[in-house]
């Protein structure tokens, strides 16, 4: 855990703050975090990168330190809103699960903000589940949901940290600490009867097959085959795809075996620079 308090920032959308952690210079790198996490999942990965990019990690609307939102919205266009007020980019935009379907999201809708994208365990923003196991975790959520059980419910979530095939004992424990401080602290924004604001971005998967940027997919070898399958889908469906593993990991490699996925993620950076320095596209 690195100490980030100096390089926390917070910008004023009209519908409330967005808060975003800004560190470092040169080519812009976007990290978005999972679903119910915050810009805290990236802390092994912010120092790697923050010598040789300007990396930016916003917590999402309603999630972290963000303000949920009071009307319609979409996480796409919060983050193409924070880049133009940056005056950033194309960057290229990591994200993991719900970012990795924000990050292909803005290629589909701000295409000029985006040079370059990764993502982990998830496909597009609509996504399709199949699995028994994610629809017993799904179960479970409901489940506790409706008991009003917000503890039940964030270790239902945080099942997803080890996959089908382990349980939380078997994941490092200072990341399932980690995992869980943040989802706690996303889960006590917000009430199970609140209205959901969130605007769906649509027809993706056919809008897709016209991303031409680069889309590299890193997965944990031991995530859901929904997880991983939509991943695969996607690197298919676009013009420059491609993907791989990361073992002993799930959902969330970047957290697991952040060197290892620190040097994938690292080799993608430096070959996507000489592109677009070829193409003149980095400013």
């Amino acid at each position: 855990m690195t100490d980030s308090s100096s390089d926390v920032f917070s910008f004023d959308t009209g519908d409330g703050h967005l808060v975003y952690r800004d560190v470092g210079a040169g080519r812009p790198l976007v990290l978005l975090h999972g679903g119910f996490l915050d810009h805290g999942m990236w802390d092994d990965q912010v120092p790697v990168f923050a010598p040789d990019h300007r990396v930016i990690a916003p917590d999402a609307r309603g999630h972290g330190g963000s303000a949920n939102a009071s009307g319609p919205f979409r996480h796409t266009d919060d983050v193409a809103a924070l880049l133009r007020h940056l005056d950033v980019g194309p960057a290229v935009l990591v994200g993991v699960s719900m970012g990795g379907s924000v990050a292909v999201d803005t290629a589909l809708e701000h295409p000029d903000l985006v040079a370059a994208l990764v993502v982990s365990g998830v496909g597009t923003s609509e996504p399709e589940f199949v699995d028994p196991w994610v629809h017993e975790i799904e179960a479970e959520q409901a489940r506790a949901l409706a008991a009003g059980d917000a503890e039940s419910w964030v270790e239902a979530f945080n099942r997803f940290a080890a996959g089908p095939h382990r349980t939380l004992d078997d994941v490092d424990p200072e990341v399932v600490r980690r995992l869980r401080g943040m989802t706690r602290r996303t889960v006590a924004k917000h009430t199970g009867s609140e209205p959901v604001h969130i605007v769906p971005v649509t027809d993706t998967w056919v809008r897709a097959a016209k991303i031409t940027v680069p889309v590299l997919a890193i997965n944990g070898d031991i995530d859901s085959s929904d997880h991983t399958g939509m991943a695969q889908r996607l690197v298919r469906t676009v013009a420059d795809g491609r993907a791989t593993t990361v073992e002993g990991t799930a959902h969330y490699p970047n957290m697991e075996r952040p060197a290892a996925f620190n040097e994938i993620l690292g080799h993608f950076l430096r070959s996507v620079s000489v592109e677009g320095a070829d193409t003149g596209c980095w400013r």
